[in-house]
């Protein structure tokens, strides 16, 4: 009997030692996880994966096969084939398969399609602005990390407006091109920036994302440059994470808002936390992972595990908690059919502010891709919300006259 009792002991402290072992291997996992995923979040992103088969290319008849998820998505995009060595634009579906489609080329810029296996859709339909036909300069903004790279493209007569462009994570100046023409045809100027960490502009110290808390810097700077060149009154429109870092340059400096009178956000990350947890639905993790990657990434331990310089206080970023220190009008793009950014930040940062924003929703328009999706509507408007920016700026120079 106590040789008995002895090995139910020694048997249940072996269980006991075991489910502690597993235990605490589980939340190694579930750390490991949220490192990964947090370092992800924070470092550029290099070359893209090329997520889509391109099957028979025929050049004579302008069609290509394209197989992989959203494939058939509507509208027009830019094709990048073979390791970004080659670039297509790709029109309007033919026909639909299981995962396939069938779609148009309007043209191949450079490389062999007819030679391709693999590539990726993209929303960037141009590749530079000397595809408009109307003069640009490539001008350097001098950032507080270096000279960075820019176009300016001024309207077609003299004018004191300008609307500055800026890119989303991971992309670089080419994804804002699809606004240029609505700018230039309503009278703004136009300057398309790089900021830092984008592979075209300086790098940080750390070579990492500080999601708005640290790219902010290199807008106030293209600020003063335009400000340097004329301009008086400035629009700024950021893209996905280029609205973050479009909203906290105007909540952190007083440069910036000296000569705001608006604001376009296009597919904005506005709220990081709700992004971070929607992200990692997609990925399949748990929620408490992504809120482990919250927490991570505003520790200290952030710097070490990240290679972050500092840590990024995700609470801070949040623009709708600070929503009532904006005071310019404000275009809200966002699709409900994102896939990348939830859009219930932008709902919640446009009921915050009613009196400032327009909230305008597409449907079936992905991340970034809204454009893309319905031209005509997106452009549209831009154009009447930057006509009546220019009007409300006659009328308010017309005031300060009489005032005078």
């Amino acid at each position: 009997m106590v040789r008995r009792g002895r090995t139910t002991r020694s048997t249940a402290a072996i269980l006991l030692g075991s489910i502690v072992l597993l235990g605490g291997i589980a939340a190694s996992v579930v750390a490991a996880i949220a490192v990964f995923f947090a370092r992800k979040v924070v470092t550029p992103v290099g070359r893209r994966e090329e997520d889509l088969g391109i099957g028979r290319v025929d050049l004579a008849g302008g069609e290509v096969e394209l197989y992989g998820d959203e494939v058939d998505l509507a509208g027009r995009y830019g094709l990048w084939f073979e390791r970004d060595s080659g670039h297509a634009r790709i029109g309007e579906v033919v026909a639909v398969g299981s995962r396939s489609a069938r779609r148009r080329i309007e043209g191949v810029d450079f490389g062999r399609l007819d030679r391709a296996r693999r590539g990726r859709l993209d929303g960037w339909f141009y590749l530079g602005p000397w595809e408009f036909g109307r003069s640009y300069e490539n001008v350097v903004v001098t950032t507080p990390l270096g000279p960075a790279p820019a176009w300016y493209v001024p309207s077609e007569t003299p004018t004191s407006r300008w609307v500055i462009q800026v890119h989303g994570r991971g992309a670089k100046r080419g994804e804002t091109l699809r606004a240029l023409p609505a700018a230039y045809d309503r009278g703004w100027d136009s300057l398309v920036i790089s900021y830092r960490n984008d592979g075209e502009a300086p790098a940080s110290v750390d070579r990492r994302y500080g999601l708005g808390g640290t790219e902010w810097e290199d807008v106030e700077a293209a600020v003063r440059f335009a400000r340097e060149r004329g301009a008086e009154e400035i629009v700024i429109m950021g893209w996905s994470m280029g609205g973050a870092i479009t909203l906290q340059a105007v909540l952190r400096s007083a440069a910036v808002r000296e000569n705001l009178v608006g604001l376009i956000l296009e597919s904005p990350a506005i709220d990081w936390v709700d992004i971070l947890h929607f992200q990692g639905t997609l990925y399949g993790l748990p929620a408490e992972v992504s809120s482990m990657v919250t927490r991570l990434l505003s520790a200290p331990l952030a710097v070490t595990v990240t290679g972050i310089a500092a840590p990024i206080d995700l609470h801070s970023l949040d623009a709708v908690a600070r929503a009532e220190e904006f005071d310019v009008p404000i275009l809200l793009l966002a699709s409900e059919d994102d896939g990348f950014v939830p859009i219930e930040g932008a709902r919640r940062f446009a009921a915050a502010r009613p009196d400032l924003v327009q909230f305008e929703v597409f449907t079936g328009a992905r991340h970034v891709k809204l454009w893309n999706h319905d031209p005509e509507r997106w452009t549209r408007l831009i154009e009447g919300w930057l006509a009546r920016r220019a009007v409300d700026g006659a009328i308010d120079h017309d005031e300060d006259q009489i005032a005078g």
